[in-house]
């Protein structure tokens, strides 16, 4: 099976809704129009490679302060499996402040993290960081975690992050 990333932008109401009643939550990702909910996206399985790639850590032994990009540590729910844990969240103000650190990095900055034997020696998933076009897969999709923190800061929205 695959472990997909997806962050989600909400109002800080839906936020405290779903931190009341993590139901609310499951029943948003896991409706048949989510499909369609444009404030829901996946980054596919490039979630631990980008965050190899802020970080130079693997999730497990990941004490950097740009890990909060992707895993907060804040959770929706612990109790609760979205497919691969419970959800994660950043309240409005800590996206605000997580974009404007990610919002600095530039494409050119962040490939010169890319280390495919570090990564595969760490099992980085999706271990697959000899394949060529790797780190293209990588830099397009963390263009996507800024564009989502982008919004979600301009629209004073949080953003839920889980697996599945």
């Amino acid at each position: 099976m695959s472990m997909i990333g997806n962050l989600l932008r909400v109002s800080n109401s839906e936020l405290e809704e779903y931190l009341q009643d993590s139901s609310f939550l499951e029943n948003r990702v896991y409706d048949d129009e989510a499909e369609e909910d444009s404030n829901l996206v996946d980054i596919d399985k490039s979630w631990e490679g980008i965050f190899f790639l802020l970080t130079g850590q693997n999730i497990e032994s990941s004490d950097h302060p740009l890990a909060r990009t992707l895993f907060s540590g804040q959770f929706i729910d612990e109790d609760q499996d979205l497919g691969y844990g419970p959800a994660q969240y950043l309240t409005p103000e800590q996206v605000k402040e997580v974009n404007a650190e990610i919002s600095l990095i530039t494409l050119d900055e962040i490939s010169k993290n890319y280390d495919p034997k570090k990564m595969s020696e760490l099992e980085i998933y999706p271990n697959i960081w000899n394949e060529e076009e790797s780190l293209g897969y990588l830099t397009d999709y963390f263009k996507t975690v800024q564009e989502i923190y982008s919004e979600a800061a301009r629209s004073n929205q949080a953003i839920i992050t889980f697996l599945n």
